[in-house]
């Protein structure tokens, strides 16, 4: 089995307990600012801990690839340096966008192409 990426062990176990048979982890980084609390990256979807629901409650969102429809870099600076000069990211699914930030551009970078090679293959 291939070496798992991830910030924090409990979010590793959190997403461990919810697989599908065969489904296999990629990546779990943990997630900055006000609403998500970490974003997962397996062989099959994106999962996205929200806890930006009223009184205190948290979901944990599962997005098939086949439903992301772009996967975006967000800066709020010009793009001027490199093209991952920032460390969140957004994924559009339907009229919905789950914006992720992570600590640190490399992680960013990361989910960004884990999700564009599983959307564009």
């Amino acid at each position: 089995m291939a070496q798992v990426a991830y910030d924090r062990k409990e979010q590793l176990q959190q997403i461990e307990s919810g697989l599908m048979p065969g489904e296999q982890i990629i990546a779990v980084y943990d997630a900055v600012g006000a609403g998500t609390g970490f974003l997962g990256l397996t062989d099959k979807r994106v999962i996205v801990q929200d806890k930006s629901f009223v009184g205190k409650k948290i979901a944990i969102t599962s997005i098939p690839y086949g439903k992301v429809s772009a996967v975006s870099v967000v800066s709020n600076k010009s793009f001027a340096g490199s093209f991952f000069s920032s460390g969140a990211i957004a994924i559009h699914v339907g009229t919905h966008t789950y914006e992720v930030e992570f600590r640190g551009d490399n992680k960013a970078h990361h989910v960004h192409n884990v999700i564009l090679h599983f959307i564009s293959g």
